[in-house]
């Protein structure tokens, strides 16, 4: 029989458990950041390497390679040399999942920006999305939002009563935010006194109420209802599961 010659993740937990395998499957460095790359569609090797910033060539061909491996990544030759990656079913599937780290990243680890780290506005905008959609703040309408990072860069956050979208580019909204990149995303590490006292310093656009909720839109303790009731266990399963735990 011929030797495997599948990349291979160096961490073993030696333990079993869904939860150790999970991390054996993606839990090296990058894989999930591809992961949440190829969640927005299919991605060409260059475009990865640009939005992942400080990956090396080498290091994103590991990845890559691993994660086919596993079944959780695609690639397909189009057009002679050129090579898009797309998420399988299986890859697809752990949507839920970087949802779930992201909005706890958000609630529980943003923080400032450290030096050296890339900034993409548009990335921003998708992960701004992807913590309303999945955290539902409370109180909030049916508000839009523009944000203008420049004179040539702008998007529009809106939630139309049943989903959040973004687009590029601007329309008629209720509040309208104009920063650079690195401004925005201290925005979004701060405490709702400090995003009031932001919003009021950059004299942002909006009435006193549309701004209150934008200030109020993000984090754990902050007007958010959590995940959505259908993606909760119940807790008569959560209890017998810890019954279970205690009895072995």
């Amino acid at each position: 029989m011929a030797p495997d010659r599948r990349p291979r993740s160096k961490r073993s937990y030696q333990h079993f458990c869904p939860a150790a395998r999970a991390l054996e499957t993606v839990g090296e460095k990058w894989s999930l950041l591809i992961v949440r790359d190829l969640l927005a569609g299919p991605r060409r090797f260059s475009e990865l390497r640009r939005t992942l910033a400080a990956i090396t060539p080498k290091w994103l061909s590991v990845r890559l390679r691993a994660l086919e491996s596993d079944g959780i990544v695609t690639r397909e030759v189009a057009g002679g040399r050129e090579v898009w990656y797309h998420l399988t079913p299986k890859g697809q599937a752990l949507e839920p999942v970087f949802d779930a780290l992201l909005v706890w990243g958000m609630d529980h680890a943003l923080g400032p920006p450290r030096g050296g780290e890339a900034i993409h506005p548009g990335r921003t905008m998708d992960t701004m999305v992807r913590y309303l959609a999945y955290r539902r703040p409370e109180g909030t309408g049916r508000p839009t939002w523009v944000f203008r990072f420049g004179d040539d860069r702008s998007y529009t956050i809106r939630f139309d009563g049943a989903r959040w979208t973004r687009q590029r580019g601007e329309a008629a909204a209720d509040v309208l935010v104009q920063a650079s990149p690195d401004e925005w995303v201290n925005f979004l590490s701060a405490d709702v006194e400090d995003r009031r006292r932001w919003l009021r310093k950059r004299r942002a656009k909006g009435t006193r109420q549309r701004l209150d909720e934008l200030a109020t839109a993000f984090g754990a303790a902050h007007g958010v209802s959590g995940p959505p009731r259908e993606n909760r266990r119940s807790s008569s399963r959560a209890t017998a599961a810890r019954g279970l735990n205690a009895r072995n």
